[in-house]
């Protein structure tokens, strides 16, 4: 395997173990299945940004006539569609060769989500965790507007400090591949964030004066080497008031809270457009899955609450 698909393939995972809390099994599993493809790259003397969409269905046919499983197939070309999906947003490709190739059939799993009333007690214990005051306030601020804005972790602890001046009604977030976004801001949203940049600039004024240190450009800043709260630090810190709001950590990542703002949008009458906007995805057919989320959970309502629902 040569360094470009080495990077590609432990960016790739790096971010899947952050952002959409992958276990170390499903990790091992995507690197097997992109080491396959990256050996047969190599053997054709392409690299995974050259690639085609001819090239990845010629891999296929010869999973295929290797006798693999049609679940190991299906496996193998989910590992590579999310791999160029992830290359597509980090802008690495300028298209997605892998989009609109059919697998050998296999079950499309839904994002699993949280209920309104379970983000609501993430919220409200959020307002009490930390062991200092501060820490409270920027746990609030972290809390609410990550559910408030359906950012991604990576989005919300580089927020540069600049964009929250002047208490805003929207925020300039920079996604995947540099593309920026507005995304607005709820009541309590604004409030947290006011009242936590006001804490955050006492202790930045206090520690200029008592250390000489410089001020930080990030809105959540850390004295680690990267500078702000880092994404592994902050899927700790969800777990924390996960437990401490007696919703199951299991149950709970940034990643959901991203789902659920989504997924409760929709819920309430926002239409798929705004939604994708909001996310920043680049395909709509990435924010459809959402209806199909809502789908399933009017499905269920249904054979739960209605009156004829346990007739033979």
């Amino acid at each position: 395997m040569n360094a470009d698909h080495a990077r590609w393939i432990s960016t790739f995972l790096e971010a899947q173990a952050a952002e959409l809390d992958a276990s170390e099994n499903t990790l091992l599993a995507y690197g097997r299945d992109l080491k396959g493809f990256a050996e047969f790259s190599a053997d054709k003397g392409v690299t995974f940004a050259d690639i085609s969409r001819a090239d990845i269905e010629s891999f296929m046919i010869d999973c295929e006539t290797m006798g693999l499983a049609q679940s190991t197939r299906a496996r193998r070309l989910s590992a590579i569609k999310q791999l160029y999906r992830f290359a597509y947003e980090e802008g690495w490709r300028t298209d997605n060769p892998a989009l609109k190739i059919k697998g050998p059939g296999r079950s499309k799993s839904l994002p699993k989500i949280l209920s309104e009333d379970q983000v609501e007690a993430l919220l409200t214990t959020s307002r009490n965790h930390g062991r200092s005051d501060a820490d409270k306030l920027r746990n609030t601020c972290l809390m609410e507007l990550l559910y408030a804005t359906g950012m991604r972790v990576s989005e919300l602890v580089t927020l540069p400090v600049a964009a929250a001046r002047g208490d805003p009604h929207m925020l300039l977030v920079k996604g995947k591949g540099g593309k920026e976004r507005m995304v607005p801001l709820s009541g309590p949203a604004r409030d947290a964030l006011v009242t936590w940049l006001a804490a955050r600039d006492a202790d930045e004024d206090a520690a200029r004066v008592n250390k000489g240190t410089k001020p930080s450009p990030f809105l959540f800043p850390s004295v680690g080497q990267s500078g702000h709260l880092t994404r592994h630090r902050f899927y700790g810190l969800i777990k924390e008031i996960a437990v401490a709001a007696g919703v199951s950590p299991a149950a709970v990542t940034p990643h959901r809270l991203r789902h659920a703002f989504a997924t409760h949008l929709l819920a309430h009458g926002a239409d798929l457009r705004s939604i994708q906007t909001l996310l920043g995805h680049a395909d709509i057919s990435t924010t459809e899955i959402y209806t199909h989320v809502l789908e399933e959970r009017l499905k269920d309502l249904v054979l739960t609450h209605h009156p004829l629902a346990d007739r033979d």
